[in-house]
């Protein structure tokens, strides 16, 4: 009965990437975790804070608009508890 809830951390690669001039940044979570999600420049200035707070188990998908920024390579950092991933994305205008 409980075969669709998450069993461990998942994170997934943006879709799409490379991203003009949204994506989503998809992950899962199997217990109640702190999170927070936060998009970097190359020269590791933080550009926007998507996520800050206590997520429930279960899936999510955090839409990031990246209208008013340049075409480059940018960074997102996905904090959850004491474990951190990051990935890139490319944005192409």
């Amino acid at each position: 009965e409980f075969a669709d809830l998450p069993k461990e951390i998942r994170v997934y690669q943006n879709y799409p990437n490379p991203l003009n001039p949204v994506t989503n940044i998809d992950f899962e979570l199997p217990r109640v975790a702190e999170v927070k999600l936060e998009v970097y420049d190359l020269m590791g200035r933080k550009v926007q804070t998507l996520a800050d707070g206590t997520f429930r188990l279960g899936a999510y998908s955090i839409p990031f608009d990246a209208s008013g920024l340049a075409s480059g390579t940018y960074l997102y950092r996905l904090q959850i508890d004491d474990m951190s991933f990051t990935k890139k994305m490319l944005l192409v205008k």
